[in-house]
């Protein structure tokens, strides 16, 4: 019976794939149309969504509103923060501060599986070299910068100029406010800003759960849903006299929940997106940028999960290598995916279409960008001259095989042998060439993974030159993967660290052409593409400098024809976001819009406890506690990426419902364009956070601190 249903299955996929293809295959791509929402929802606090939040929601909310979010809202290291009580207390991801818990631990400490509570001022750890910013202040300087633009008689002379004045402004604006002030450029350089930030650099550890609960399932269950994670962590800003922030303006926190339909907000920093960019630099990002990049993490992960079936001694040490990998992975590939999607690329089309035509129609809009999405094609194919080489060429320190670096060493090596020894760098003088040398080679080589990224890479290498290239032919003599990183190694004098010593003192001996013109392949390679690396990387720094200008015309023309009626694309800087509770379709069936605890501990006991789906001691001893029924994770229409981590999630009151903290996997393609179909923020429930403060950790504290908004006293 069962094997009967497996061919049912397999027939039905085939029948399925093929009329997916015949589908696919029928749709006039020319007739396609773009979407409302193609831009996005991620408003600035420059332009607020007033009209549009009234029409959507009926909500008109005034400047105050506006002022007391934005003052509310703070910004980390790579993430979203915010004050959620008077006192400085601020929420965040945990996963935006799990790199910092080594920094805070003391010894016989492990605040990653244990986690971190203090119950009192006293107890909260200083945090060094960390710090959180608060958006103070935003000044229009969109004139100043476009006349100054406009002096330049070339597009070399307009990009100094404009350098020049951004460099000005933020001088002057340093000096007058007191404050740190940034540059912003919106919509594709339609308009600029100054963002001037109040930085607090006396930041401490309030709260911290163990890495098994904020993570629990790990990067299995990344940029999925269902989720139950309490990916949460609490902070406090103090003053320069090492007293606790005085803050007017945070995010109450209710246990009211949300409503089906109620609008629901994020405010925080996305990172970057390109909806805003030309078809002609999305078709460069597609054809070299995210392919290469995919292939290199896609291949890479793969391999190691490979890996692990191969030497099961090592899985645990091949799972931890994955696990860094795993996020980048995953956004590469859906990205790279979502590009090479001819419908999805087909509205992009449509929406450039539009935007010509309506400065087509405008003759004084024509005359001033009309030749802009040419002058971008242009810079673009420039481009693709010479994208193969650098992407053949660039050395990735973290994904590339020692081979490769420690040819680069063994050149810089040479170089500094043909300078007098008076004028050589200090490791290379005499006295300490030896240790120099055998520090080489790395005393942590890993053969069987350094293996492993050696075949990626040539693979790599030989998907961007070709295969008649000399290089290619040189290192791979026609063969591919592991059969080339085999032959490569093979031909190799500094495939082992005795080579590679002798190597370098023959060198060291006889002269510096013993490594220069030696017929190693790695080395061979090195010599052959790291002076022209740097000229490339030159003449692509210039390239790009000249697109910027038309970048910044494009912008102004979207400005003109749009306004403000779509929102810039997200360049890490405060922004607004609407959303409704709502699930989406996914494997067949539907998800829901809330987990709950029973789901937690559901898939606790159906993996038998096994990571990624452990749990600490302290969930399991207090499950018949919690009300299983309390609502965990949620998602919801918010439009939302990388830097958004540790949003605050809030109602028309300001009051805290939720925690930002990932996607699904649909959301990955919003880098590039936004799909509220399916594209889904996944945030931690305001009463999932309180039912654990208050009957798992038995945090008081905290608790009250959150309810009332500010610091008990007891």
């Amino acid at each position: 019976m069962m094997r009967r249903n497996k061919l049912v299955v397999a027939f039905l996929f085939v029948l399925f794939t093929a009329f997916s293809l015949n589908a696919q295959h029928s749709v006039n791509y020319d007739t396609v149309k773009a979407q409302k929402f193609d831009t996005g929802k991620m408003w600035s606090f420059d332009y607020p969504p007033v009209d549009y939040l009234k029409k959507t929601y009926n909500f008109t909310p005034d400047q105050e509103w506006f002022d007391d979010i934005r003052l509310s809202a703070l910004r980390l290291p790579g993430c979203t923060s915010s004050f959620v009580s008077e006192d400085g207390l601020m929420m965040t991801n945990h996963h935006c501060v799990n790199g910092i818990l080594s920094r805070v631990q003391q010894e016989g400490e492990n605040l990653e599986k244990e986690g971190f509570m203090a119950k009192s001022l006293a107890e909260e750890r200083k945090i060094t070299g960390y710090y959180v910013d608060q958006l103070i202040i935003i000044k229009d300087v969109t004139a100043e910068v476009q006349a100054a633009t406009a002096e330049g008689t070339n597009d070399a002379e307009k990009a100094a100029k404009r350098e020049a004045k951004v460099k000005e402004l933020i001088d002057t604006y340093n000096k007058e406010t007191g404050l740190m002030c940034q540059f912003v450029s919106l919509f594709n350089g339609g308009k600029f800003a100054i963002y001037g930030y109040k930085r607090y650099n006396d930041v401490r550890l309030v709260f911290a759960p163990e890495k098994t609960i904020a993570y629990f399932g790990g990067d299995f269950d990344n940029f999925t849903y269902p989720r139950y994670n309490l990916d949460c962590s609490f902070l406090r800003a103090y003053d320069d006299n090492g007293v606790p922030v005085k803050s007017s303006n945070y995010f109450k926190f209710t246990d009211k929940g949300i409503q089906e339909g109620e609008p629901i907000f994020t405010v925080g920093n996305p990172g970057s997106t390109q909806r805003l960019k030309t078809v002609a630099q999305l078709e460069y990002f597609r054809d070299f940028t995210y392919r290469n990049n995919s292939y290199m993490l896609d291949t890479y992960y793969n391999a190691l999960e490979a890996l692990k079936s191969e030497e099961p001694s090592r899985a645990d040490e091949f799972e931890a290598m994955k696990v860094p990998l795993g996020n980048s992975q995953k956004v590469i590939h859906m990205i790279y995916t979502g590009l090479m999607d001819d419908y999805l690329m087909a509205r992009k089309k449509d929406f450039q279409r539009k935007l010509q035509e309506a400065v087509k129609n405008d003759p004084e809009l024509e005359k001033l960008y009309g030749k802009t999405w040419e002058a971008i094609e242009r810079t673009r194919a420039e481009l693709r001259e010479i994208a193969p080489m650098l992407s053949a060429a660039s050395i990735n320190p973290r994904l590339s095989s020692d081979q490769f670096l420690n040819a680069r060493k063994l050149i810089d090596l040479a170089k500094q042998l043909q300078k007098p020894e008076e004028e050589r760098d200090p490791n290379y003088k005499a006295d300490k060439l030896d240790a120099t040398i055998e520090g080489i080679f790395s005393d942590k080589f890993d053969k069987l993974v350094d293996y492993t990224k050696l075949w990626v890479q040539l693979d790599l290498i030989r998907m961007n030159l070709g295969e008649n290239d000399p290089l290619v032919k040189k290192m791979m003599d026609g063969k591919k993967g592991k059969e080339a990183a085999t032959y490569a190694l093979s031909k190799s004098e500094i495939a082992t660290k005795e080579g590679l010593v002798k190597l370098a003192k023959k060198a060291v001996k006889d002269g510096a052409d013993v490594i220069l013109k030696s017929n190693d392949p790695f080395i061979y390679f090195m010599v052959n593409t790291q002076d022209k690396l740097v000229e490339l990387n030159k003449q692509a720094r210039e390239i790009s400098a000249t697109e910027q200008i038309q970048d910044d015309l494009l912008g102004q023309a979207i400005f003109k024809v749009y306004g403000t009626t779509i929102p810039p694309d997200a360049n890490f800087t405060l922004r607004l976001s609407d959303g409704v509770l709502k699930g989406f379709d996914y494997n067949g069936t539907k998800s829901p819009v809330n987990t709950t605890f029973y789901g937690l501990y559901d898939r606790y006991h159906g993996w038998k406890g096994e990571y990624p789906w452990n749990l600490h001691k302290i969930w399991i001893d207090a499950a018949d506690k919690i009300d299983l029924s309390t609502p965990f994770n949620f998602v919801s229409t918010n439009d939302i990426v990388g830097g958004n981590s540790g949003s605050a999630v809030i109602n028309k009151n300001a009051e805290v419902v939720g925690l930002a903290f990932d996607g699904n996997m649909e959301s990955i393609i919003g880098n590039f364009i936004y799909n509220p179909v399916n594209n889904r923020m996944v945030a931690v429930d305001a009463r999932s956070m309180l039912h654990a403060f208050k009957n798992v950790y038995k945090n008081a504290h905290l608790y009250d601190e959150l309810m009332s908004g500010k610091r008990s006293e007891k």
